[in-house]
């Protein structure tokens, strides 16, 4: 396993970590993602990635029409998205592939999800990777454009922009660095491609999919961060050295998130089915017993601490727990923290992501929040679980994207796992731990919805950002 450094807007800071030092790129051998990454924490700069990773093919073409060898490749892969809805990427590389019209490639970086830093990681550190899959996408699909949305808070748009001009024009691919505007759903897909589209970042309703019409109404392949730099990865190497690793049904490796209480919290590099434990001992180990495990986020599930030992990080060994790795989120959560105070606190800022658009959001988070706020109070009815479960019910699948869901499944885990707590608050009101500091990840300020201002600034940067590349390319 290879690890790099961890989130810095976090109410619950993560310290840094070193990667370690580059290794060979054999089948079965990790660090790759991570590759030669320098220990000091600085971006792979262009020189250093082709060092380590080598010039990026490209496709034998047949007069005007690709042989389409990468999507093939993807194809037998079996890689999917990384992003959390885990959609098998050769089908989507092959349904653009098959629309008519010049593509569009986006890729998604705006990492939204609190308790996840890998999409920041990848492109602090090695954004050439995650550009050269990019780049090898819109040559397979025939694309003249590749658009980087990520998020107005990170310092990972200057490191792309940087990233793009050390590339110049040699791609015969334009790379535009879109700022986009903070917050929980604008790097929903609908979102991030509305926003392209010079609207607002919320989401809206499907279809149409991006692949039929996204930006610009053109077909676009929109993808997760990570998802393109695997991308890069099988272009170079191919399917069957992408399958060395990991599980028949899920292949390769992935970046997780892991944080709680452990010696070094940071962004790791696993290959899928890797058991939990071992992904704790390679983080030096646990600093205090754990009562529950957050699997996939904040539209993810909790576990109990219990299944610590029994846990493989594959979405195939998780399904039978009712969980899966999502966006890659592995947060733990120690004995010393107030399971109903964490859960009462997340499912506020939940709450306050909503974009406002559909009931189930602007109504029915609000009133799960409330429910959940009122049994760690102390003073909820007799029936205050239930009403959580039927508030669940009502909200469930009736959203326009699918925000709403995932906070239902986070709350309805919280109300399994942690039954025995939540009784005794309702009965009993607030525990000694409810004054104890928060452990998991949330922005040290509340994010509501997208707002005009927000959306402006974004809008301003973005302009100025794809200034400076028109600017590079010209030197």
């Amino acid at each position: 396993m290879s690890h790099a450094f961890s989130t810095s807007d976090a109410t619950t800071r993560m310290p840094e970590a070193r990667p370690r030092a580059p290794e060979p790129a054999l089948p079965g051998s990790l660090p790759r993602l991570l590759s030669g990454v320098p220990a000091a924490g600085d971006a792979l700069g262009l020189d250093r990635h082709l060092d380590v990773h080598g010039t990026l093919p490209r496709e034998r073409r047949r007069g005007r029409r690709s042989e389409h060898e990468l999507i093939a490749q993807v194809e037998r892969s079996g890689l999917r998205g990384r992003g959390g809805g885990a959609f098998p990427t050769g089908a989507k590389l092959r349904a653009v592939a098959a629309r008519r019209g010049r593509p569009i490639v986006v890729v998604n970086a705006a990492e939204g999800e609190p308790a996840s830093s890998k999409d920041r990681v990848l492109c602090e550190l090695a954004p050439h990777l995650m550009l050269d899959g990019a780049v090898a996408a819109a040559h397979a699909l025939g694309a003249r454009e590749a658009i980087v949305g990520v998020c107005e808070s990170s310092s990972a748009a200057d490191t792309l922009a940087r990233a793009s001009a050390e590339r110049g024009s040699a791609d015969a691919v334009q790379i535009e660095i879109s700022v986009v505007p903070r917050g929980y759903v604008a790097g929903q897909e609908s979102a991030l491609i509305a926003h392209l589209n010079g609207g607002p970042a919320l989401p809206t309703f499907t279809p149409p999919l991006p692949f039929e019409q996204g930006v610009r109404r053109r077909p676009t392949l929109l993808s997760n961060a990570e998802t393109f730099a695997n991308i890069a990865l099988i272009a170079r190497h191919g399917a069957d050295w992408f399958r060395a690793l990991g599980t028949t049904e899920q292949p390769g490796s992935t970046l997780v998130t892991l944080s709680g209480p452990v010696a070094a919290p940071a962004v790791y590099e696993i290959e899928y089915g890797t058991s939990l434990r071992a992904l704790i001992d390679a983080a030096g180990g646990l600093l205090a017993p754990v009562r529950a495990v957050l699997l996939g986020g904040y539209a993810g599930s909790f576990l109990d601490g219990a299944l610590l030992s029994d846990l493989a990080l594959s979405d195939a060994q998780l399904a039978p727990h009712g969980a899966s790795l999502g966006a890659g989120v592995v947060a733990l959560l120690s004995t010393d923290a107030c399971p109903v105070a964490e859960t009462a606190r997340v499912a506020r800022w939940m709450a306050a992501q909503s974009a406002g658009q559909c009931g189930p959001c602007s109504h029915g988070l609000p009133a799960l929040a409330g429910a959940i706020a009122e049994i760690a109070g102390g003073v909820a009815a007799d029936d205050a679980g239930e009403r959580v479960r039927a508030l669940g019910r009502i909200v469930r699948r009736r959203g326009a994207c699918s925000h709403p869901d995932g906070a239902v499944r986070l709350l309805l885990s919280a109300l399994e796992v942690f039954g025995e707590e939540f009784s005794d608050h309702a009965r009993h009101g607030p525990c000694e731990r409810c004054a104890v500091g928060a452990e998991l990840p949330l922005p040290a300020r509340q994010v509501a919805r997208a707002s005009s201002r927000s959306n402006e600034r974004a809008a301003a940067r973005s302009r100025g950002l794809s200034r400076e590349r028109a600017r590079a390319a010209t030197r």
